[in-house]
């Protein structure tokens, strides 16, 4: 049985940031994700990295984030993560960050909603595309083994230790046990509910959910404002510290919470200060190929979506995960980025905070889990290859003749989950919840027959375990 000291699952910055951070605390770690390499820089870009910069003292940054996000928002988690913004933003412009800047050569900071002054660095439109690439560089210096193109499928449990994971090898179609002292929770967000797996499957949520893991903050449903109508074509917040204007219908200047609202707001990017437009270029490229419209010249109308997520794994300083409200951890198990639940963000994050407690949780669990190898023993083998039988009898059942096809239920689950908001009524998560057992009951088919680079078996798995988290959302 192939084994590691540290297996991180995921491929954005929080994952790439923990294999790093793991690396350099002396451990040989492994990336694992059902992706390519590259593609977490396809993430949709939804704002840059907040950071303190131009002020003495984070203070400020950490009552916008606690105002932001209300009185769900975990205050000492927020001052910890905001306090390390400028060093997290110092160490990526070390490493070869280009930001955008101003006329006396300091990073260019954006005054964008919610921020009491400008606060918002970043690469306009390529900040998560750059940052994700910074860091592979970085994983590639350190010789950090990946795997690509495996699937994690199930977290194998063992009295609250951790002792590895199953995983599907999407190139060939066997299924994989892999043994580990500690395993990193590192994937993307479960945006995917509520339009189509691609989006945010939120694997690592799923699996400790399907590992019996209590996930907290799934009742806070964020939503981004800037989202094209009639599309899950998610526009920057930056553009709104660049000249890009929310306007009513009348043509009256409005913010998010008019669109968040229900009013009937366009996007104003005929605005957008000349020199900032080159920072956004792929805004404009993005628009004009999705909907043929022109941002120089015409508004794009606008309607609320789910771009992000914010539950998760709850979380300790160290990124170990928690349990009996932060009293016992799980041992070996850690979880970062849209994984983790810090309780930074309560019920609405502040705008390049979600990048920032990517970088800072990934960097916090990586160390510590090297460390903790680093004495640890393996252990679980039987448990890991029982996992790997009843995974494969799971895959098996796929290929039966009953169930729904992948599209159908995709749509069917989106259909069922466009009334859960965050809202909290009883009447719609009831509604949800028996649309959810409906969709559960009836079962994913997968058509094609093939065990090599099926895709439609890949998006079977991440629909299931998009299940597990639409259920967990509607108990919520």
């Amino acid at each position: 049985m192939e084994s590691w000291g540290v297996i991180v699952l995921g491929r954005g910055p929080a994952a790439l940031r923990a294999a790093i951070s793991a690396a350099d605390s002396g451990s040989s770690p492994i990336i694992i994700d059902g992706g390519s390499v590259g593609s977490g820089s396809g993430i949709a870009p939804l704002s840059g990295l907040a950071a303190s910069v131009s002020e003495t003292s984070p203070a400020s940054h950490i009552e916008d984030t606690i105002s932001a996000g209300g009185e769900k928002t975990d205050k000492e988690a927020a001052a910890r993560i905001c306090d390390q913004a400028v060093v997290t933003l110092a160490e990526l412009e070390r490493w070869g960050l280009v930001l955008r800047r101003d006329d006396s050569e300091l990073p260019h900071l954006s005054d964008v909603e919610g921020h009491s002054v400008p606060r918002l660095a970043g690469c306009g439109d390529s900040t998560m595309r750059e940052v994700t690439r910074i860091l592979e560089e970085q994983a590639i210096k350190r010789g950090i083994t990946r795997r690509t193109d495996m699937l994690p499928v199930s977290l194998v449990m063992d009295n609250d230790q951790t002792r590895g994971i199953v995983a599907l090898d999407i190139e060939t179609g066997e299924v994989i046990g892999i043994q580990a002292k500690a395993v990193v929770l590192a994937t993307d967000g479960y945006q995917g509910v509520w339009s189509d797996p691609a989006n945010g499957a939120g694997t690592g949520a799923a699996i400790s959910a399907g590992a019996g893991i209590s996930l907290k903050g799934m009742e806070n449903v964020p939503m981004h404002a800037l989202t094209v109508s009639g599309t899950d074509l998610s526009i920057p917040m930056g553009v709104l510290g660049s000249g890009g204007r929310i306007r009513m219908e009348s043509g009256e200047d409005t913010d998010s919470d008019a669109v968040l609202s229900g009013e009937s707001c366009v996007l104003d990017l005929r605005t957008m200060e000349r020199n900032s437009s080159d920072w956004f270029s792929q805004t404009a490229s993005r628009v004009r190929s999705r909907t043929g419209l022109d941002i120089s010249s015409e508004v794009l109308p606008l309607s609320p979506s789910v771009s992000a997520t914010t539950g998760g794994v709850p979380v300790d300083e160290n990124g170990r995960a928690t349990f009996n409200e932060g009293k016992m951890w799980y041992t070996g198990l850690y979880a970062a980025g849209r994984s983790c639940y810090t309780g930074m963000h309560g019920s609405k994050p502040l705008p390049g905070n979600v990048l920032l407690e990517d970088l800072v949780t990934g960097k916090a669990a990586g160390s510590h889990a090297a460390n903790w190898a680093s004495t640890a023993s393996f252990g679980g083998a039987e448990e890991i290859s029982s996992q790997e039988e009843s995974t494969k009898h799971k895959i098996d059942s796929m290929f039966g003749s009953e169930g729904s096809p992948v599209g159908q239920v995709s749509r069917a689950l989106s259909s069922v989950m466009s009334n859960v908001d965050g809202s909290g009524e009883e009447s719609s998560m009831a509604v949800a919840m028996a649309g959810i057992n409906e969709i559960s009951n009836a079962g994913i088919r997968v058509t094609d027959p093939s065990r090599s680079m099926n895709t439609e078996l890949s998006s079977a798995i991440r629909l299931e375990g998009l299940l597990t988290i639409a259920r967990t959302i509607a108990d919520s």
